[in-house]
């Protein structure tokens, strides 16, 4: 931790998915090319479980359903090590592209099928890029009724592709049984600045990241929700040529430097499981 720093703990999770599901890519690569796509998440976020070995860190993985069916052994390691296993949905359907009925029969698949194959309950839910805003707020209901209890699935930002930068920037109440759990933003020049990770992380200087955080625990006295995705590491991955210029700069930005970043990051702060930093108490 670093000198001066208040003693609050932070968020750490990861969005597990692969690097052809991500939302970038949805128009060049179709979802019947899945089955055939060379697969990387497992060796992937098995690197990610060792550097969190490392570091002592213990996480919350938002696991997408597809993933779980196909290497449930991953499931069971995320258990054994300590994290907590949290559902990302069952197909990476963005909220903004299903109906209710198929909202819910997607994140009721994907939480039965997780608590089946790992034998505890899955408390959290995080919608596929931050797809739930002010024009979908229903989708609150239906992560209710599904069992959830906490949603981080609001990104308080202006961006082209999401954000609901009207939300409360810290935890709320969003429905009777279930908080929404916003990604971290800092408050700069009347706007709110996104710190959360992602692309972002690799984007800014590391430097950056590390006040930012640091501010928001010492002046603000709260936790930060940290995020990336296992394919985030890889520099190896398959390189998708006919995606746009713009996918393909905001995925492949700083991958070869993403690793130690976040093993700085560890290194830097205190970081626990989403469910003991905003459910207990």
């Amino acid at each position: 931790m670093l000198p001066g720093m208040t003693k609050i703990t932070n968020a750490m999770t990861v969005d597990v998915e692969d690097y052809f599901q991500v939302s970038a890519f949805e128009q060049s690569i179709s979802r019947d090319r899945w089955d055939s796509m060379p697969v990387r998440v497992q060796q992937n976020t098995l690197r990610v479980l060792d550097l969190f070995a490392e570091h002592q860190v213990k996480a919350t993985f938002f696991m997408l359903g597809w993933v779980a069916e196909r290497f449930p052994e991953l499931v069971k390691q995320i258990i054994e090590q300590g994290h907590e296993l949290a559902s990302h949905g069952y197909s990476h359907y963005r909220v903004t592209s299903q109906t209710r009925p198929e909202f819910y029969e997607d994140i009721a698949r994907a939480k039965k099928l997780l608590e089946d194959l790992s034998g505890v309950e899955v408390k959290g839910y995080r919608a596929p890029s931050y797809s739930i805003g002010k024009a979908n707020l229903w989708a609150h209901e239906e992560i209710e009724r599904a069992g959830y209890l906490y949603s981080s699935s609001v990104y308080p930002v202006q961006h082209d592709l999401y954000g609901f930068p009207e939300a409360p920037r810290y935890r709320f109440k969003c429905r009777e049984a279930l908080f929404e759990i916003p990604i971290s933003t800092l408050q700069l020049g009347g706007r709110n600045i996104p710190i959360g990770g992602g692309g972002y992380f690799r984007l800014y200087p590391y430097a950056f990241s590390k006040w930012a955080i640091q501010k928001v625990n010492n002046k603000e006295e709260k936790p930060t929700i940290f995020y990336f995705h296992p394919w985030e590491i890889d520099t190896g991955q398959p390189r998708q040529s006919q995606a746009s210029w713009k996918s393909r700069f905001r995925h492949y930005l700083n991958l070869g430097r993403m690793e130690s970043r976040l093993k700085s990051l560890c290194s830097d702060f205190s970081w626990d499981r989403m469910d003991q930093v905003f459910l207990k108490g």
